[in-house]
């Protein structure tokens, strides 16, 4: 009895310190001004996925020290902030999210912090039109494998930093539009790679439905085990269904996801092995999470560049 009490206790002083950490932030988020942070004159920048991260410190240059809360690997549908989390949302002058639910419960949070200080959704600015829906009629969070819906959330970073630090305006101009540059190249280079596959072998199947906006903006047919959220279970009539579908359509390849276990996949391909269809697993894609820092993965771009790759190369 006395191990359950001690447990209860645990838990109960854990959700108190949480909680207090918590009115913290909500109560101290400050330099709600127009004036760069004080040290050394550069704003304090928080992003939750290394994609937003990426494009911040592309925009902001070396006027911002960008931090990125979720690493390579790293699954943000199910991610839960730390206390460490709170203290550098606690810290930035400016926060950046995704927004469209990618965050999970996070968003609470960063809709009670938008009173405080600059806490921005680099979603905020697309078109319902340009939006995706499940049949639940949940908006697809994963706007960044649209490198236009990209170059949208690159002008919200952008407006946000003029907004907040307005006396080096032309400088957060001239490095969104380089970037931007650089995006449009991307965008480019991944419909002339796509459109190389033969019309037939266009078909992308994956661990979770994370690719849907690179399907519509490129051309090519996705599927995935699970739905947009990896919060969502996958069960036996799910993997029926997709290896029904490889075995029908004679699909030769299939992906796994960096920030995905690759038993969902895995169970699918023996499904069709054991009705005498064989699929190799075509390589690893980056879905919510960039690769490691300091490999070209670890960028937004050399992410695009490097499933662009992988794709054609397993399909053509």
């Amino acid at each position: 009895m006395r191990k359950k009490t001690n447990s209860a206790i645990r838990r109960w002083m854990y959700a108190m310190a949480y909680t207090a950490v918590s009115a913290v932030v909500l109560a101290g988020c400050g330099n709600g001004g127009n004036e760069p942070a004080a040290g050394d004159g550069k704003l304090t920048v928080t992003a939750t996925t290394g994609m937003i991260a990426d494009a911040a410190a592309e925009v902001g240059g070396e006027h911002a020290e960008v931090t990125g809360l979720m690493g390579s690997g790293v699954d943000p549908h199910l991610y839960k902030a730390s206390q460490g989390d709170i203290k550098k949302l606690d810290n930035a002058d400016i926060i950046f999210y995704n927004g469209l639910h990618l965050e999970g419960k996070m968003a609470e949070m960063f809709e009670k912090m938008e009173d405080k200080k600059p806490t921005v959704a680099v979603a905020r600015d697309l078109p319902e039109s340009a939006l995706r829906t499940d049949p639940s009629g949940a908006h697809d969070p994963h706007i960044w494998f649209d490198v236009e819906n990209w170059i949208s959330a690159t002008e919200v970073i952008r407006d946000t930093f003029i907004e907040k630090d307005p006396a080096n305006e032309g400088d957060y101009r001239a490095q969104a539009d380089a970037y931007i540059a650089e995006l449009k190249k991307l965008d480019d280079y991944a419909a002339e790679q796509i459109a190389s596959i033969p019309e037939a072998s266009r078909v992308l199947v994956t661990a979770h439905d994370a690719f849907g906006y690179f399907g519509d903006a490129y051309g090519i047919k996705v599927m995935g085990l699970q739905g947009i959220s990896t919060a969502s279970e996958y069960g036996s009539k799910d993997v029926s269904a997709l290896r029904d579908f490889l075995v029908q359509n004679q699909i030769k390849a299939v992906f796994v996801e960096s920030s995905v276990p690759k038993k969902s996949i895995e169970a699918v391909i023996e499904g069709a092995s054991k009705m005498g269809h064989e699929v190799a697993i075509g390589g690893e894609l980056f879905s919510d999470a960039l690769g490691k820092a300091g490999t070209s993965e670890g960028t937004y771009i050399g992410m695009v560049k490097h499933n662009v790759d992988t794709i054609v190369s397993a399909l053509k």
